[in-house]
């Protein structure tokens, strides 16, 4: 198998027929050039053969100092350790001072096919600066929220020195573009927008109302002067004002710290597209336009995309906190999941939770860091694998993140990254990753190895390569524009000439490379196949690798290699398809025989040469009886002239020697043989026992038997008469027993009764209860006793 490998790796480097060491190594990793140019090649061969798989190109004797064979590397150019410092410490550091990615940049040399594999450190930095930007909606439904906010400036404050000293905080607000259909454009509503005796202030698109700053009695003195404006439609036009918060840097005062954006409406916002009801149709360019703090172009360009925002965010670092009412919580909840590093917090009514609201989310940003990287070259891969809190690994898309990192945290990501091939503009290019939300990033520099070290000393039109049409380096020729051939002896057009064709045809015949190459400068090229472990060979191409016998549907049985159309078999195997076995193990009976004795092994398989026999090993019968079964009347007969073969034991049974022991502990023990026993323990008819064994010790069948039989005792009469008289009496006495316990049962039964009935007469015993009197009393009816 090790052999079939080694040509499936010998096809992917040949499979490219490179021309040029630079054009082998970039085939894959594990392909080298040999540079040798004396006497590596035969004659008639390939330049391309010189590219082949490493083992391949010692194994045909290169020297290894002349096999080309560049790696990749990396240098780590910068490297400053993470930030290890307390919030309480003394030592105040810059934000420009505090390191929380490590290291900051590196060198890559990347080869086509080998990864290159670096570690990256996060560490959460404790008492980092935070700045935060409160953009609120100012329409009329967020009146009473307004109030709430007016104070948010120093409780803010106050929370969040709970989590850093450094922290600045910024307010302002946004309506909805100064055109019909979002406003009325009516010279009055332009001056209050609100109905009824409601004071408001003129709409507006986007206000910067208050600079980051870190006083907060500020931020509470600027937002009390603030008013309540209006609109005409629900949603409003708050995606610009997020555009202006992110690209207007130097106006807001972003720093390069932490950077929270708390979103605050109760209504839903428009995007791109939603201009035109206006009339606009410009599309938003993503730049500053404040001029006195006041977005002035939302009456010439579009709202901005989502794709847009998310990425002018994810460009200045930006985390966004989502702080709108419940009846529009799924929307946000839609729109964080476009948006990395945002969250959504629920607001009541009146904004009166919002501070803790800014701090559930800022807690829940902060506790997840995810790695993104920036536009990658073509060809170039990046895979990440994270080491998170507690030893977790992440792959695939969980390898860019980990969760729940608490402060003074380290978590580590390993990264890989793959090129497939050399840029065409250049030698070198530079990525960047960052984790998102943070400004801090890595560097990677990449340099590609596109050559080999030794096309460094080639020799421009060198006389060694036909008049000097082509470089010599590397061992062979890189022939000129329009030239090929081995030596650059052939120009392009002239390939197909007659005189080169019959350098191509096989013992003169009319086939051109067998039909399955391209005869180039007298030389044949076999064809490449779709599958590149199907190869062509040979000088007329009339090998191949995959036109060999089959069996159970595998080429050469899955026991060999095709090689020229015919089976090269692994050992222990043959034939045509090398689906014969010579490995006879799995002909081996239980006995120690090939096929029980009763066959042949062909292939690895028994052919059973006695008919009542089958079976992988021929030990199947059927129709035979045991091996004890089908010697024991020949051997009751043979030992003590008796049993069913008595009369014809001389003729039947005179097949094995018979060998007589005293007792069963003299028998053949199966531990003491190499060869198979068996142990029997038959009965006559006399119900007599009698031990033997059946062996076959170099063809010799041999019985080994116990010359007494072990017969049963007769039974002890005397015990036995007296246990049947024993048990008559007991039995006799017991029915006495039993008779003589019912009669008295019943005896009391009736004498109960009897004392029953008595009891209950009615009559008294002196009288006659037959005795009737002769007189008779007769009154008269009329008589009134007068």
């Amino acid at each position: 198998m090790s052999h079939y490998f080694s040509i499936l790796v010998l096809n992917i480097c040949i499979k490219a027929n490179a021309q040029s060491c630079g054009e082998c190594i970039q085939v894959a990793e594990s392909c080298g050039w040999c540079s040798d140019e004396v006497s590596f090649l035969s004659s008639g061969e390939s330049k391309s053969a010189r590219c082949d798989d490493l083992q391949s190109l010692k194994d045909r004797q290169c020297p290894e100092d002349k096999i080309e064979n560049p790696r990749g590397a990396i240098v780590i150019d910068k490297d400053t350790p993470v930030t290890n410092r307390k919030k309480d410490s003394k030592e105040k550091l810059k934000p420009e001072e505090i390191t929380q990615i490590q290291p900051q940049k590196l060198t890559l040399t990347l080869r086509s096919g080998e990864p290159q594999t670096f570690s990256l450190k996060f560490k959460r930095a404790e008492d980092y600066p935070i700045d935060l930007y409160y953009l609120m909606d100012l329409s009329f439904s967020m009146k009473d929220d307004l109030e709430n906010v007016k104070n948010l400036g120093t409780d803010l404050m106050a929370e969040m020195e709970k989590i850093t000293t450094d922290f600045r905080i910024g307010f302002g607000s946004f309506v909805e573009k100064t055109v019909m259909p979002y406003i009325s454009t009516t010279p009055a509503r332009l001056i209050n927008p609100c109905t009824g005796n409601q004071n408001c202030t003129s709409p507006f698109s986007y206000k910067n109302v208050l600079k980051l700053t870190d006083k907060g009695d500020e931020f509470n003195r600027l937002v009390s002067q603030q008013q309540i404006s209006g609109n005409l439609d629900s949603p409003e036009g708050g995606f610009d004002a997020i555009m202006q918060v992110a690209v207007c840097e130097e106006q807001i005062g972003w720093r390069n710290v932490t950077r929270l954006l708390v979103f605050s409406t109760d209504a839903g916002f428009h995007f791109a597209g939603d201009g035109k009801l206006g009339g606009i149709v410009l599309p938003n360019d993503g730049k500053c336009h404040l001029e006195n703090n006041m977005y002035t172009m939302s009456h010439y360009y579009d709202y901005p995309s989502i794709a847009h925002l998310v990425q002018k965010l994810s460009d200045h670092n930006i985390q966004t906190i989502f702080a709108v009412t419940d009846d529009f919580q799924p929307v946000y909840k839609e729109l964080q999941n476009l948006i990395p590093k945002s969250a959504v917090g629920t607001l009541s009514s009146n904004s009166s939770n919002v501070i803790k609201l800014i701090i559930d989310a800022y807690n829940s940003l902060s506790s997840e860091v995810i790695l993104e990287n920036s536009r990658l070259p073509e060809g170039l891969s990046i895979t990440y694998k994270s080491i998170c809190k507690n030893g977790v690994e992440g792959t695939g898309e969980n390898g860019r993140k980990c969760s729940n990192i608490s402060i003074g945290d380290e978590v580590s990501f390993q990264i890989s990254v793959e090129s497939q091939k050399c840029p065409s503009h250049g030698k070198s290019e530079v990525i960047k990753i960052k984790p998102l939300g943070f400004t801090e990033e890595v560097e990677v520099v990449l340099k590609f190895i596109c050559d080999c070290e030794c096309s460094a000393e080639g020799e421009l039109n060198s006389q060694r390569c036909h008049e000097g049409n082509g470089t010599f380096e590397c061992g062979a020729c890189k022939c000129n524009a329009g030239r090929i051939g081995r030596l650059c002896e052939c120009s392009k057009d002239e390939v197909r000439t007659e005189d080169l064709d019959a350098n191509c045809r096989k013992d003169n015949g009319t086939d051109i490379c067998s039909n399955n190459g391209d005869c180039v400068c007298g030389t044949c090229e076999c064809k490449k196949r779709e599958n590149p472990k199907e190869v062509y060979s040979g000088t007329y191409c009339e090998c191949d690798n995959f036109n060999c016998d089959r069996s159970n549907n595998k080429l050469c049985g899955g026991h060999g290699v095709c090689e020229c159309r015919k089976c090269i078999c692994d050992a222990n195997y043959t034939g045509s398809a090398c689906d014969c076995s010579l490995d006879h193990s799995t002909c081996l009976a239980k006995n120690g025989q090939i096929c029980n004795g009763r066959g042949t092994c062909e292939c690895g398989i028994c052919k059973c040469t006695d008919a009542k026999f089958q079976g992988p090993t021929c030990e199947l019968c059927p129709t035979c009886p045991g091996v004890c079964a089908e010697h024991k009347d020949c051997v009751q007969c043979r030992a003590f002239d008796a049993g069913e073969k008595k009369e014809t034991c001389e003729r039947d049974c005179s097949y094995f020697q018979l060998i007589t022991v005293k007792d069963s502990s003299k028998l053949p023990q199966p531990t003491d043989q190499i060869f198979p026993l068996t142990h029997c323990k038959e009965r006559d008819a006399n119900d007599c026992w009698f031990y033997f064994t059946y062996a076959i010790r170099n063809s010799t069948k041999e019985v080994y038997v116990v010359e007494k039989l072990e017969c049963p005792p007769g039974p002890d009469i005397i015990p036995i008469v007296a246990g049947v008289v024993a048990g008559i009496v007991l039995i006799g006495l017991a029915l006495l027993l039993i008779w003589k316990l019912l009669m008295i049962i019943h005896d009391r039964r009736e004498f109960a009764k009897f004392e029953k009935e008595k009891m209950n007469a009615k009559w008294d015993t002196g009288e006659n209860p037959i005795y009737k009197s002769a007189v008779t009393t007769v009154v008269n009816p009329k008589y009134e006793g007068k």
